[in-house]
């Protein structure tokens, strides 16, 4: 561990079903000094430890982690993928307050997601068939090249053909905790790639994301079941923004801190969904923006404008919430044209039914403000009044 920042939360990784602890090493690497003494597990009976013996359980990967966890004596943030999202969220409830902000990356709901056996069938004979096991990694990507989808394959090619399926049993038939509420209480980011056709955005929103309490979300582009193998920059850029809104609290606070966003709002972006949005509107909802000329008005021409708006960005992270009232002030940043940053801050008023009535989102700095205003109009041409965007010469 960096003896330089004895309190700063310390990373642990969970890899997710036949993956092992190598599957993070893009991701760590992005991270850079930020990850230096991380702990990255392997779970028994993959990775490293493949010939470790079962019985295999959730509760069993659980207690590994969580005694490795204790042996540190220091805050700990989780970032667990898949399987290993299921894992995190039992280990987060068993260490409690040592826990200071958890990550779900194309989670499982902890419940299971409850394929039929049909399904499932396809998932038990993977055991011992390299070339099933790289078919679905393949099918469950959206953007990794040959040298990676090799490096994914090799880490199941490890695990005994007759554990696979228990591992898949594992996954599906989830843990009886995930059917109420989590009691863990900290900062939850979830994280899904949009081209995932696994951890959909149905699955997470239904499993996911109502079992806690306010939930940051986030979709990264062109990226599948292994956002961070296909897009460990824009991960990075994701769980660095968490990160930081944590430590900023760490020194002076006992137990993490609790964000209050707005769940309607944020879990919109995640979904980039049209039905989403409209959701949290008022009929009649006014949008003001900087990457707009002038208002859009009604819940049609908004819901539209922000679904459109939510597809550009490759990555988006909320860091601070501020509330008043009938009014929420969200700061975030995002990525977008291939790795551009932006910031800026969105105040939602609402109605006293809850609706969004208004919504004011500034975006910094104006050349990007320029660049995704004209990239809005060449996206919504036809559909949308064009004069509400900046054309470029």
């Amino acid at each position: 561990m960096n003896p330089t920042h004895p309190t700063r939360p310390a990373l642990v990784f969970i890899h997710g079903f036949l993956d092992g602890a190598a599957v993070w090493d893009d991701l760590v690497q992005h991270l850079g000094e930020r990850a230096s003494g991380a702990l990255r597990v392997d779970l028994p009976g993959m990775g490293a430890r493949a010939a470790d013996p079962g019985p295999y359980s959730l509760d069993r990967f659980a207690a590994d982690i969580t005694t490795q966890i204790r042996a540190l004596s220091r805050p700990v943030v989780l970032i667990g993928h898949s399987m290993g999202a299921q894992i995190a969220e039992l280990v987060a409830v068993r260490l409690n307050e040592q826990v200071r902000g958890l990550v779900l990356l194309t989670p499982v709901p902890l419940r299971g997601t409850r394929l039929p056996a049909g399904a499932m069938r396809g998932f038990h004979a993977l055991g011992g068939d390299p070339a099933a096991q790289r078919d679905l990694r393949r099918n469950l990507s959206v953007n990794l090249d040959d040298g990676q989808l090799e490096r994914l394959g090799q880490l199941g090619d490890r695990v005994d053909a007759n554990a696979t399926g228990t591992f898949a049993d594992l996954w599906n038939e989830g843990h009886p905790t995930g059917a109420s509420p989590s009691r863990y209480l900290g900062p939850v980011l979830i994280i899904r790639g949009d081209g995932d056709t696994f951890s959909t955005a149905e699955l997470i929103s239904v499993g996911v994301t109502p079992r806690f309490r306010a939930p940051h979300v986030a979709s990264i582009e062109r990226a599948g079941h292994w956002p961070h193998v296909e897009q460990p920059a824009a991960i990075a850029h994701s769980v660095g923004s968490i990160l930081a809104n944590i430590e900023r609290n760490v020194a002076g606070l006992n137990a993490p801190d609790v964000p209050v966003s707005p769940q309607g709002w944020t879990r919109a972006f995640g979904q980039k969904s049209a039905d989403a949005f409209a959701e949290t509107f008022s009929p009649d909802v006014m949008l003001e923006a900087s990457v707009l000329a002038k208002p859009a008005v009604g819940i049609d021409q908004v819901k539209t404008v922000m679904t459109t708006a939510s597809r550009i960005y490759e990555s988006l992270s909320f860091t601070h919430e501020a509330h008043s009232g009938l009014r929420d002030y969200l700061e975030w940043e995002v990525q977008a044209f291939g790795g551009e940053q932006m910031r800026g801050i969105t105040v939602l008023t609402k109605n006293p039914q809850g609706k969004i009535v208004h919504v004011a989102i500034h975006h910094r700095p104006l050349g990007g403000a320029l660049r995704f205003s004209a990239e809005l109009g060449h996206r919504l041409q036809g559909e949308v009044d064009p004069s509400l965007f900046y054309r470029s010469a």
